[in-house]
């Protein structure tokens, strides 16, 4: 063997030798490393995320809405129309009311005594006259009597100083008697005569406290709960009194206008006119009687800058009842013959009131208008628009300048705020724009809904 690959026991030995394993340990993590272009394209992803989204705040806030989400350019929208006409407006004016009886009578008696007899029912209307109850009257009728004899006594001693006093002045003509004798009988007849002067006057006191015991209703109008009952002994010092009584035709609304309408109303009931004042329930929906103003309070109210007005109703159906709370519309005056439009095609924006327009070749162009009085769902256009233009009422929301459109309904709109469908013109279904603003002639001012309007090219 050679001696470079001689190896001997020793040698080998330790390699043959078994040793016991060490402690396993666990292997550390190994971290791996992201692209430095992921994070770069997620941070630009992010910053263009935050870039529109602050486009559309900054949008959303100048305009006052959401972005709409508009067609594709050329696509007709369908649009419900209206006519502009010419038509009577009326410029009312709306209030608050209170309905007040011309009169409210708590009837007392004016006698003491006991109750026997009433002769009304809770609620009955009752005539000017009408028996409504009896108080004991027999107390009165003995005292009546003992007058009445005292009367007679001092009658019958008048009827002989009057005799004594013939005989005397003649007496004294033939100087057969003293001229003082005659004259002091004279004076006798006329003590005398004042006492059966109060003795007709103590008899005509009891007739009346008798009268006084049969009470009647002093007015025309309803009656109220009862407040005694037979077998009580009333007395006239009592403050709740027998009955109530309220006067229910003619009644009056008392309401309240701002001091700024007085220019208006003054100069004609000065001259004699009659204002019609209409008076409506508490959600301002149904009418309930119709009257004419009768009076003007003589001072304005400092602290609320407001003047108080009575109206007069007949209330003949009593729709009207005391202390109710009505909304009152008073008709100031009629416009004729103006520019009207449907209150539904108004829109409002930054320029101020615009209105769409239907051209002749089925586009829509924006337009300025300057609009007067509000009369329900009908409004006054004082300029910008001619009668017999059309214009949108349903589906503004969704309009540009020059859009193309398809009207599905051409509505017009009657002074009194009725929408009328003409023959013809479309097909004959409610719009949703006629749902939304038919709310009858309540005469509330609608200022239409608020949008920013495209710039228009056909606006004048």
């Amino acid at each position: 063997m050679d001696e470079r690959t001689r190896k001997t026991d020793s040698d080998l030995a330790p390699n043959l030798r078994r040793t016991a394993p060490g402690p396993r340990t666990a292997p550390e993590p190994q971290t791996k490393a992201r692209p430095r272009w992921r994070v770069r394209l997620v941070l630009a992803i992010a910053v263009l995320l935050l870039a529109v989204a602050g486009y559309q705040a900054a949008l959303w806030v100048k305009t006052g809405s959401a972005p709409a989400r508009r067609s594709p350019q050329g696509a007709p929208q369908t649009v419900g129309a209206g006519t502009a006409t010419l038509g009577n407006i009326r410029v009312i004016a709306n209030a608050l009311g209170t309905v007040t009886p011309l009169a409210t009578v708590t009837v007392q008696s004016q006698i003491s005594g006991y109750l026997t007899e009433v002769g009304f029912t809770e609620g009955q209307m009752v005539q000017k006259g009408d028996f409504l109850a009896q108080i004991d009257q027999r107390p009165y009728e003995i005292l009546k009597q003992q007058y009445e004899g005292q009367l007679a006594h001092d009658q019958g001693l008048l009827a002989q100083a009057q005799m004594d006093l013939a005989r005397y002045q003649k007496l004294a003509e033939q100087n057969s008697i003293a001229k003082q004798q005659a004259e002091d009988q004279a004076f006798i007849v006329q003590q005398y005569q004042g006492l059966v002067k109060q003795d007709q006057g103590l008899v005509n006191a009891q007739a009346l406290n008798i009268a006084y015991c049969h009470i009647v209703s002093p007015v025309t109008g309803r009656v109220g709960l009862r407040l005694v009952d037979p077998g009580n002994y009333v007395q006239t010092t009592s403050t709740t009194g027998l009955a109530v009584i309220t006067q229910l035709q003619p009644i009056t609304v008392i309401f309240t206008l701002p001091e700024d309408e007085l220019p208006q109303i003054m100069p004609q009931l000065n001259a004699g006119a009659k204002l019609t004042v209409t008076a409506y329930d508490r959600a301002n929906l149904h009418e309930l009687a119709t009257g004419q103003v009768s009076a003007v309070d003589n001072q304005i109210d400092t602290t609320t800058g407001t003047v108080k007005v009575r109206a007069q109703f007949a209330n003949a159906d009593n729709a009207l009842f005391p202390n109710q709370f009505v909304n009152v519309r008073l008709l100031e005056k009629t416009l004729e013959n103006v520019t009207t439009v449907p209150t539904a095609a108004i829109l409002r924006g930054s320029p101020g009131a615009y209105v769409y327009v239907v051209n002749a070749d089925s586009t829509v162009s924006a337009r300025p208008i300057v609009t007067g009085a509000v009369d329900g769902n009908i409004t006054q256009v004082t300029s910008g628009l001619s009668p017999g233009e059309r214009v949108v009422i349903d589906g503004t929301d969704r309009l540009r300048d020059g859009l193309h459109v398809i009207v599905a309904t051409d509505q017009a709109v009657t002074p009194n705020g009725a929408r009328v469908t003409p023959s013809g013109s479309g097909q004959d279904r409610g719009s949703a724009a006629g749902r939304n603003s038919e709310r009858g002639a309540d005469g509330e001012q609608d200022s239409g809904r608020t949008q920013t309007p495209p710039a228009s090219g056909g606006s004048r």
